[in-house]
């Protein structure tokens, strides 16, 4: 259907178009609008796509690229000649989207904010895919350019850290904001992979309809009764001529998880291996990892940082370099405790405990 504006909508500035469209999808304003392409999008308009695949070209030619069954929401989106008074803010509600910046340089960095409902997300000129299940975590994945280069940065921010994806197909999952992102990770995927992320399964009652379909052609002409035919039995109000509306989303459709759980569980794999072999490759004597109740010492390892923490009375916190080598002396009552890390070394330590 082609796009029409009322009188209160002519005021409002359009802000980009529909540039692709493959199957059904839907624009929410202030009524239900079916998607077409070169449907003007607005300030404000949800994105939702259902069964098709859909484009938005906005006015700086950023470009945001939906899969099935996903939901965008434009917050706000200024363009103006000045960059500083230029602003962008995007939802990505659902399903996976795929961000691709257009000229960066008409829209300042500060002003574009891109968010999910578990992390923020701040660019530098990229192109990256994120991917939001029903319980709203989140995957990022930095995307290469088109030699197969870094297309840029981006920062994944929660309430409790932040990470940096610099490298192709570099990425890092969020469950909830108030979690620190997970320790970015190389995904061994392609472009092609990552466009099919979500596996939509047809209903089974729709393939049993296209059979009965073939199966009525094959019948002869000659074969046909309308009296054998039970029109009361047929419930025209199932009809795809119907309105679509939001409640036709049926996302118990869409395992949008089958390929994301696999790579959650893959990046906390490889998290943990990391975390083993730094733990493993460093060298620690005269007390043991985690708490050691003879010398009293707590030893952690955190990446490349080492902490030794002894809390007798008063309490004591070092923190060392783990790919450095050093001797360090506790010691209180006359009692020494020596560690030595990586086999000791011309750094010596020594801390004096006392009441």
């Amino acid at each position: 259907m082609s796009f029409k504006t009322t009188k209160v909508q002519a005021q409002v500035a359009d802000i980009g178009d529909i540039s692709e469209l493959n199957g059904k999808a839907q624009i929410l304003r202030d009524k239900p609008y079916d998607a077409n392409l070169k449907f003007a999008i607005q300030s404000n308009d949800e994105a939702i796509t259902k069964d098709g695949r859909m484009a938005i070209t906005f006015l700086d030619d950023s470009i945001v690229k939906l899969t099935e069954h996903s939901q965008l929401l434009i917050d706000e989106y200024i363009y103006d000649p000045d960059p500083s008074k230029a602003k962008m803010a995007l939802t990505f509600g659902l399903g996976t989207a795929r961000f691709i910046t257009g000229n960066l340089n008409r829209i300042d960095k500060q002003n574009i904010t891109l968010k999910t409902p578990t992390a923020n997300i701040a660019i530098r000129g990229t192109d990256f895919t994120a991917t939001v299940d029903e319980l709203g975590r989140s995957l990022i994945i930095l995307l290469p350019d088109a030699l197969g280069l870094s297309s840029g940065e981006i920062e994944v921010v929660t309430a409790m850290g932040t990470v940096l994806l610099s490298k192709p197909y570099e990425a890092t999952t969020v469950s909830v904001f108030e979690s620190a992102p997970t320790k970015p990770v190389i995904l061994d995927l392609t472009l092609d992979v990552i466009d099919n992320m979500l596996i939509v399964t047809p209903p089974k009652e729709e393939v049993l309809v296209e059979e009965e379909r073939t199966s009525t052609k094959a019948d002869s002409v000659l074969d046909f009764n309308d009296l054998d035919i039970d029109y009361l039995a047929e419930d025209y109000l199932k009809e795809d001529s119907l309105e679509f509306t939001e409640l036709d989303i049926n996302y118990l459709d869409v395992n949008y998880l089958e390929d994301l759980l696999n790579v959650l569980d893959a990046l906390a794999v490889a998290e943990e291996e990391d975390q083993l072999a730094q733990a493993t490759s460093t060298q620690i004597s005269g007390t043991l990892l985690g708490r050691d109740p003879d010398t009293q010492i707590t030893t952690l390892i955190t990446g490349n940082l080492i902490s030794l923490r002894r809390e007798v009375n008063e309490s004591v916190r070092i923190d060392l370099n783990g790919s450095d080598s050093y001797t360090v002396i506790f010691i209180q009552d006359g009692i020494s405790n020596v560690i030595k890390v990586n086999g000791g070394g011309s750094s010596v330590i020594t801390i004096t405990q006392s009441d």
